[in-house]
């Protein structure tokens, strides 16, 4: 490791260790679900289980077409028996809620936008006066607080509503590109229909329950989890140039065909770009670039969790 590494790595540790504070996501949106039967139909469209979804508790699910590919991915709360909330990617809602709309039928639930009543923020650091140790707690005050997976060792949390905590305010990138260290896929207009569940890790981080009834595509994902071996997988990278979501990457032993497909990006701390990306396994061996062959080179870099055969 040369000198210049070192300081790079310096540098960057001391950038995270220092975010904190709080940012209004604009990029993201809520849907909210009302009716007697509103966990029932959700339960029978999402990849997530919606029936014993606790006042306390959040999760993360995912959306899929027929042929299983992800039409959008959410982190899904419960505010009581009759009314649930989907964060999702906000480029994605209005596509997203009409589908989900035209499957409603005589069933008891109402589904509308409710962005605007709950604009989403994030919040990163230490919380005075709340206790969310763990993802996927939700508060039990009447602000809709939610633990989120930490990133690059940073607790991180969603909150909806405009009475946000004072606290610093944080630049969006800086939310970015924890989102992105948390390994945790968020499908947005770019990626919609790219992957499977397994191809974006939704499974590893429990966005996917394999116990419950069918959903769209259901079977095609229970197919990916149990026949063979997945050839392709999310990985975290570093680029020194910028990447956006929707990026191919290609390796020279196959310059005509894309290894992959970028799935979320952002600025790192101190430089440069990291990005989720989704990869054959097998190109992890060749040197993966960014757009073409002759595009910037990607060097990869640990997820926060391990893949089964690692555990």
């Amino acid at each position: 490791m040369t000198d210049d590494d070192n300081g790079a790595m310096s540098a960057n540790t001391a950038a995270t260790s220092s975010l904190n504070g709080t940012v209004r996501l604009s990029d993201w949106g809520v849907i909210r679900a009302t009716g007697a039967d509103a966990r029932s139909f959700l339960h029978g469209q999402l990849t997530q289980d919606m029936l014993h979804l606790a006042p306390g508790q959040a999760r993360l699910a995912g959306y899929c077409s027929a042929k299983g590919r992800l039409l959008a991915s959410f982190v899904v709360w419960s505010r009581g028996p009759d009314e649930l909330l989907l964060a999702c990617s906000a480029d994605l809602l209005a596509p997203t809620l009409k589908r989900l709309s035209m499957f409603v039928l005589r069933a008891k639930c109402r589904l509308s936008d409710a962005t605007a009543e709950l604009p989403l923020s994030g919040l990163v650091g230490d919380l005075d006066g709340e206790t969310l140790p763990v993802w996927g707690q939700r508060s039990a005050a009447a602000s809709d607080l939610i633990r989120l997976p930490d990133a690059a060792g940073r607790p991180r949390y969603l909150w909806a509503g405009a009475d946000v905590p004072a606290l610093p305010a944080l630049a969006l990138d800086d939310w970015r590109w924890l989102e992105v260290q948390s390994g945790v896929p968020r499908i947005v207009a770019a990626t919609v229909e790219q992957f499977v569940p397994q191809m974006v890790n939704l499974e590893l981080v429990g966005g996917v329950n394999f116990q419950k009834g069918c959903y769209p595509g259901q079977e095609v994902v229970a197919r990916s989890q149990y026949r063979g071996t997945l050839k392709r997988r999310a990985f975290l990278f570093d680029s020194d140039a910028a990447a956006q979501a929707g990026q191919e990457l290609f390796t020279s032993a196959d310059p005509g065909q894309p290894a992959g497909l970028v799935t979320g990006a952002a600025p790192r701390p101190g430089g440069g770009f990291s990005l989720l990306a989704e990869a054959k396994i097998a190109s992890l061996d060749e040197h993966l670039h960014l757009g073409s062959t002759e595009g910037p080179l990607l060097r990869a870099t640990a997820l926060p969790y391990k893949f089964p055969a690692e555990a």
